[in-house]
């Protein structure tokens, strides 16, 4: 409560003013008490003899002492402060009538029960029409108050200046309304640039499954838990796909009554090389396996073409939509063996269809229509893998681009790795993928190498037991 000696506040340090006549109603007595009282500081002011003439409701409820027993009280001597303190107080309070500026200064006060709250004031001049000082006030607050503001405050500028992960403050309409250094680096964007504009225009991808966890954090709050988002980001070099684990937090008001949502804190690292590794481990890791199941269930086939066959299907799950077997025509090739009358016949292939286990086939011996330049011969004639991709076509150039190599309509990525045993070329295999993959990497045609050796190995026994 704000008080006067008066009628609980007055418009100016001074004596007792005698009552205006007319109606009642608000006057400036009435607008200063009321905003003494809505301030969320505690407040005092003192005339030039040291008298307290103001006291508000945030200093009765640190001190316990209303306005009734504040104000009229010669200092803090005797009441709000010990009186072998209370000299030093005043003489630092009052010290500011004849100094520029606020004054900041720490201190006890007694509070009513005989407790001790230790505040930090800043206490300024009051001054009057003359331009001479009239009085002081002195706002304060306690100390840990204080520091517990400073280090919000601290955080905050930290957050926005130095901190090593991207942080953004995106408002109720999911438009970035603040965002540090490294968020700013991180979207290839200026920090003022970003600032109110769609996250449609900052990412290229990602922007629905992002969005979709703001509007989940302005209405449920924040998970429990931060998440992994796969993003697109524009670049000079290009769009790049990157994972960035976001942590979110709901921003409320502390000035409104009732928790008004201002927006999402939103808090990401980018943590895609770690995802990447992780990836790349699991799949090898399953690839192996792949591998070794394979190679145990080749060694129960009576057939060395049928034990082919297994190595090529379980090398398809998770890697290729196809595979083909193709075997030298009339027989291995010997390094340095001309190549120019090269033909390849057909030995297994999965259906084209329905999935299923890959089918022997080439019994007739007929050579497939390959044409110069085809991937597969190719890879004959370098003994290395070699890789082919349609590119960004229409799809019935796609189509057209796979019936001419004689491979399944739907392919648009191959992979061919040579079949080699015993110093010799016995032939390819291919692998296809569908435009749902994507183009196969180096990592891909290692593993193809590896399934390469296992296919060549038992075709060169197959061909063994045959002059048997």
């Amino acid at each position: 409560m704000s008080a006067s000696r008066r009628s609980g506040a007055t418009d100016e340090l001074g004596p007792d003013e005698p009552e205006r006549a007319g109606p009642v109603g608000p006057d400036g007595s009435d607008l200063l008490a009321a905003l003494l009282d809505g301030m969320d500081a505690a407040l005092c002011a003192f005339d030039a003899d040291g008298v307290v003439t103001h006291w508000n409701r945030e200093a009765e409820r640190i001190l316990g002492w209303t306005a009734a027993e504040a104000v009229g009280r010669h200092g803090f001597a005797g009441w709000a402060v010990r009186s072998a303190d209370a000299e030093e107080v005043e003489a630092r309070l009052m010290s500011a009538m004849e100094a520029p500026g606020r004054q900041v200064h720490e201190f006890a006060l007694l509070t009513k029960d005989g407790g001790r709250v230790l505040v930090r004031t800043q206490s300024a001049a009051v001054r009057g029409p003359d331009g001479k000082a009239a009085g002081v006030y002195c706002a304060f607050s306690e100390v840990h108050t204080q520091i517990d503001l400073e280090r919000s405050i601290a955080l905050s500028e930290a957050l926005f200046e130095d901190a090593s992960w991207g942080v953004v403050l995106v408002d109720a309409d999911l438009r970035p309304a603040v965002l540090n250094a490294h968020a700013a680096r991180s979207l290839g964007i200026g920090r003022t640039s970003a600032l109110g504009r769609p996250l449609g225009e900052l990412l290229a991808q990602g922007v629905e499954e992002l969005e979709s966890a703001l509007t989940h954090v302005l209405a449920e709050g924040a998970p429990p838990a931060p998440a992994e988002i796969w993003v697109g980001v524009r670049t000079p070099e290009g769009e790049q796909r990157r994972c960035w684990r976001c942590g979110f937090v709901r921003l409320a008001s502390p000035l409104a009554e009732e928790p008004v949502p201002l927006g999402v804190a939103w808090l990401f690292q980018d943590v895609t090389e770690t995802k990447q590794g992780e990836q790349e481990a699991a799949q090898l890791r399953f690839r192996t396996n792949q591998l070794h199941r394979a190679a145990r269930a080749a060694a129960e086939c009576e057939d060395p073409a049928e034990a082919a066959t297994v190595h090529l299907d379980f090398a398809l799950a998770g890697f290729a939509d196809h595979a083909l077997i193709d075997r030298v025509a009339g027989g291995a090739l010997a390094d340095g063996e001309a190549t120019a009358a090269l033909r390849l016949v057909r030995v297994a292939a999965t259906p084209s269809g329905a999935p299923g286990p890959s089918l022997l086939t080439g019994r007739a011996g007929l050579p497939v229509r390959y044409a110069p330049g085809h991937p597969a011969l190719q890879c004959v004639e370098r003994t290395g893998s070699v890789r082919a991709s349609v590119g960004a076509v229409p799809p019935e150039q796609a189509r057209e681009w796979a019936a001419a190599r004689q491979w399944p309509t739907d392919a648009v990525h191959a992979l061919c790795a040579v079949l080699r045993s015993r110093g010799r070329t016995l032939g390819v295999v291919t692998f296809l993928r569908g435009g749902a993959r994507s183009q196969f990497e180096r990592a891909d045609a290692v593993h193809a190498e590896d399934v390469a050796v296992r296919i060549a190995a038992a075709l060169d026994l197959a061909g063994a037991t045959e002059k048997t």
